[in-house]
């Protein structure tokens, strides 16, 4: 079905709002894809926070125009779904997830901050825990030297305590 002018409008003005609040933009090819498995991607990326699209090419050219994704502007040609996200790596791991259990969905690139990301550069940034996950791991840096200087604090605190013990025994 064919969009008229304002339509096509409003469909630019849309994905160029998804565009200036995203960190991430990535595109995959769906030929092929049933429309269950396609609808099973849409909920796992709604789940996630990812806005997912399919556009057309032109109109999605228009709507990165002057935006961190205008980068892979001369990537956007075929079939494809575009996966916004303002999480650094939901879309890339909402993607990257799916295309592991239905070969016919094929990453084709994507952008972050400003640079084009190939196929792999995707799946890296996919590969990135969660930032839940990240952040527990900083905790858990910051507390290991705490905890070690805690540790021989106490056992020092326990011999003297000793020490003391038998000089007035």
């Amino acid at each position: 079905m064919s969009l008229n002018r304002s339509e096509k409008q409003a469909v630019v003005e849309e994905v160029t709002a998804l565009a200036a609040k995203a960190q991430t933009l990535v595109m995959a090819e769906y030929r092929g894809i049933t429309v269950a498995d396609m609808t099973k991607l849409r909920v796992a990326a709604r789940g996630a926070g990812v806005d997912l699209s399919v556009l057309k090419n032109t109109l999605a050219r228009r709507a990165v125009q002057g935006s961190q994704f205008e980068v892979i502007g001369d990537q956007m040609t075929g079939p494809l779904i575009y996966g916004f996200s303002v999480d650094a790596v939901a879309a890339a791991k909402v993607v990257a997830d799916f295309a592991k259990t239905n070969d016919k969905l094929v990453i084709r690139g994507g952008a972050f901050a400003g640079k084009a990301l190939d196929v792999n550069g995707v799946k890296q940034l996919a590969s990135i825990p969660p930032k839940e996950v990240l952040l527990a791991q900083l905790c858990g840096l910051l507390m290991s030297p705490i905890s070690r200087t805690a540790v021989v604090l106490g056992a020092l605190a326990k011999k003297k305590e000793e020490g003391a013990a038998a000089a007035t025994a």
